[in-house]
């Protein structure tokens, strides 16, 4: 089964695919410049990997909670993705994770490591 997460943010979106079951590699983030040309290159990443499951972070516990999670699963019905299964896991603390994970290893730049190492942790809780 070939499986994709998403960690979805303003600026960025991480993403990583498992094509496996097994091994989750990050890919290269979506830069954001808007909602809608985002949701297409997305569903277009999607559809060269053949997707069959997408699996999206989600933000449990903060103040914002119910906002992001309001914001993501409107990104994600823009997506349009027909018969690619969708499954939500919690996101909290993955990008921490993912900038200690890396401590040292490359610059943090806002090129979009950080949140595709996200996708991938969230990708890993979900298998």
């Amino acid at each position: 089964m070939k499986i994709a997460s998403i960690d979805v943010g303003l600026k960025r979106i991480g993403v990583a695919i498992c094509l496996d079951g097994e091994i989750v590699f990050p890919k290269d983030a979506i830069l954001r410049q808007n909602r809608n040309q985002a949701a297409r290159d997305v569903k277009a990443f999607l559809e060269e990997w053949e997707i069959e499951t997408l699996v999206v972070g989600l933000p449990k516990g903060g103040s914002s909670e119910e906002e992001m999670e309001r914001r993501i699963k409107h990104f994600v019905s823009l997506l349009e993705l027909g018969n690619i299964a969708i499954e939500y896991q919690d996101e909290q603390g993955t990008s921490v994770e993912a900038k200690e994970l890396t401590q040292g290893v490359f610059r943090h730049k806002r090129d979009g490591k950080i949140d595709s190492i996200a996708a991938k942790i969230i990708l890993e809780r979900w298998l």
